[in-house]
């Protein structure tokens, strides 16, 4: 925990957007550096309304253990949104969309 899962389809950093997202998490919601695990998923099409343009894509999401306020779900999706623009190679066109979810009651690790 926390689980971080990004869709992209935007040309991103991805290295450095992990490597600036996780002190964040960290300082945001009360966690540890190395409980921070961030995957990437290239999204290879996309379709956006009637497809008459070439948008691209960034989701986030967050899924962290229960207990965290809608307050700081909200500040760390606001801090996530102002950081990703720092990491895309291009904003031109790029939709940019954030989630904070609480992980499910059966969530396990080892």
């Amino acid at each position: 925990m926390p689980q971080i899962t990004v869709d992209y389809s935007a040309p991103l950093d991805r290295r450095g957007f992990a490597r600036a997202l996780h002190p964040l998490v960290v300082e945001t919601v009360d966690t540890t550096l190395d409980a921070c695990k961030t995957r990437f998923r290239e999204v290879e099409e996309l379709v956006v309304g009637d497809g008459a343009a070439d948008d691209a894509v960034v989701h986030v999401e967050i899924a962290l253990l229960s207990g965290r306020t809608d307050e700081v779900k909200a500040r760390l999706a606001d801090t996530v949104l102002d950081l990703l623009p720092a990491h895309l190679k291009a904003t031109e066109g790029v939709r940019l969309s954030v989630e904070i979810r609480d992980l499910d009651a059966s969530y396990r690790k080892r």
